[in-house]
This record gives structure tokens, sequence and C-alpha cells, in this order.
């Protein structure tokens, strides 16, 4: 049974939608505390957030930003305001998918079963901050897009992921492509990371790897 956070302010919307999924045989938990939402999703582990924009505190735009850095996901955020330029924010903040309130039934069990099969199954991800990255595949997520990395770009982003945001040192770097501590060719080293860089900007990320003169890289934030 799959579990479903419910973060709505308007009680009557929120009844609705708990009575929607409950009798679909869903596991729904209400938010009705809209202090540190993010924390309590995160404990909730939920299979799949219902996330309305116009909350009190905190936006369900800041919400989805802080859920996605935390590998939290899928998001279907709900809204009152049809408007395309909420939409498109909202999709770019990493929300899956995007619904109008007052919501039709059907079209909103069909929308959380899309996204519950596409999420079913999907390996573990590191967070990068504003990407993702399969550790086995090297396949990097950024919303809807995906990148494949060839095995030295792999191997050097994940080792700046998994140390964000220490700086990695270029012997360990060094180890990692070549099998030695031993710092050889810095112009070997720099190559890929050019590599790297080139690759990332198709998504729009070449700016993420930072360089640290007489020390290393680090992924920014």
């Amino acid at each position: 049974m799959a579990r479903i956070a419910v973060v709505e302010d308007d009680s009557w919307m929120r009844e609705e939608l708990m009575d929607i999924l409950q009798k679909e045989g869903f596991e729904a938990v209400a938010i009705t505390d809209f202090h540190d939402v993010v924390v309590q999703i995160v404990t909730l582990a939920p299979n799949l957030v219902l996330l309305d924009i116009n909350l009190p505190g905190q936006s369900g735009f800041e919400i989805c930003k802080s859920l996605k850095s935390k590998g939290i996901g899928p998001i279907l955020m709900l809204t009152s305001r049809d408007k395309l330029q909420d939409e498109l924010h909202g999709l770019h903040l990493g929300a899956d998918d995007y619904l109008i309130k007052p919501c039709n039934r059907d079209r909103l069990l069909a929308r959380i079963q899309n996204l519950l099969r596409r999420f079913e199954g999907q390996p573990d991800l590191i967070d990068g901050g504003s990407f993702s990255l399969d550790p086995n595949t090297f396949t990097l997520y950024k919303g809807f897009e995906s990148l494949l990395l060839s095995a030295n770009e792999g191997k050097l982003l994940l080792a700046l992921v998994q140390n964000r945001p220490d700086v990695v040192s270029k012997s360990t770097l060094s180890e990692l492509l070549w099998g030695t501590d031993q710092y050889i060719d810095e112009n070997a080293l720099q190559v890929n990371l050019t590599r790297l860089r080139k690759t990332l900007r198709q998504l729009g990320l070449e700016n993420e790897i930072e360089t640290i003169r007489g020390k290393g890289y680090r992924l920014r934030g």
C-alpha cells in the first residue's frame, strides 16, 4: 500500500483528498501542522506527496525545492490558480506533475498511479543539490531530464557529490581514475574535469564544480 502525504491547509479540500485516497486503498497521511513541514514529510517517508502551493508560512514552491534536495518524490503539486507561470515554476523546482483544484477524482487518481509507476523501482539516487546521481550507472537526473555520463565522468562527479561540500584533493581523484594516489599529470586531470563540465553544460550544470587552487575541486552548495 502506497503512503501518500497530503499537504493542504484548506480543511474541506484536505478531507476530500483524504477520502478519495483512502477509498482507493492508499495510506493517506494529512499534514495539519504547517511548521517544519519538510521535516514531517521526510520522517513519514511517503511514496508520493500531494502538495498545495498556497500554504501558511512556507510556500509549496519552497517546500518542493527542499524535498527534492533531500531525494523525496514524486511530488504532485496542487493549486487553485490556473497560471502557466505557476506550473512552470513548480516543474522547474522539481515537481513531477501539476493539477488545478478542484481536482477531478479520476484525473487525480490517474496522475497518482502514473507517478507511482514511474518511480517504482527507481534506484537509490545520491543528492547533488540541484541534481541527483545514480552511483551504479552514472546517470544524472535533473527534473525531467537525464544524462548518462562516461565512466571517468561518473567517477569524478560521484566523488564530488559524496564529499559535498568538502574539497576533494587532486591525488584522490587521480586514484579514482588511474589507480594511484600519486598525482602524475595535472593536464590529464584537468582534461577529464573539462570534459565533465562540458557534459554538465547540457543540463545547465557546468558551474556546479568549483576549482580550489592548490587543493582540488568541490561541488558548490
